[in-house]
């Protein structure tokens, strides 16, 4: 099994492996890439988000600046909006559904490190080179007709169900079920929507 299969299947796996350290550096350039361009460059936004994201619906809009780990593990349904100074620590899928809104700021990962030390890091290399660390992953999913408030953080794991709206701040580390609003850290459904 490869690091990258390891990595997608949540197992512990090795950041470090040639391939995905191949990968992280492409998206890593194509996203910087993707931050310098001048606003109203829809031509070279369009092409670089082929190139970067797993997959996409139509009509995406991604405010620059704008930070992923791999970029590919990425998927947008139609139509949906991500505003400035996101990042999306794609180590395992997120899957955006049709119709999100996702504000300045909001943050959603799918890695996660074990808690024992020894566990991330192992035994000292004799020559003294660096060791990555070991990572674990979860996938994301969030529904249609989602909107996330500023500075939310979605936790690796975590479904946000269909005509949902996450507070600004909220901190979301377990599944939200289907029209609500919900916020808060840890989130909580406060009401229906309706």
């Amino acid at each position: 099994m490869t690091e990258r299969e390891k990595m997608l299947a949540g197992l512990l796996y090795d950041c470090g492996d040639s391939e995905l350290l191949a990968q992280w550096h492409k998206a890593k350039n194509l996203v910087r890439e993707y931050n310098q361009l001048d606003s109203q460059d829809l031509e070279n936004k369009d092409r670089i988000l082929t190139a970067l994201l797993g997959g996409r619906g139509r009509n995406l809009w991604i405010t620059a600046p704008f930070f992923v780990d791999y970029g590919n593990n990425i998927y947008f349904g139609d139509h949906c909006e991500v505003n400035m100074n996101c990042t999306f620590l794609d180590d395992n899928k997120i899957i955006i559904g049709d119709h999100a809104l996702i504000a300045p700021n909001v943050q959603i990962y799918t890695a996660f490190h074990p808690t024992n030390a020894f566990e991330r890091f192992g035994s000292k290399k004799e020559d003294g080179s660096f060791s990555f660390c070991k990572t674990q992953t979860a996938p994301v999913k969030i529904g249609n007709h989602v909107w996330i408030g500023g500075g939310a953080i979605i936790l690796p794991g975590v479904t946000v169900g269909d005509n949902v709206v996450i507070g600004a701040g909220s901190v979301v580390t377990k599944d939200i079920p289907d029209n609500v609003v919900a916020f808060g850290a840890p989130c909580r459904v406060v009401r229906k929507n309706c």
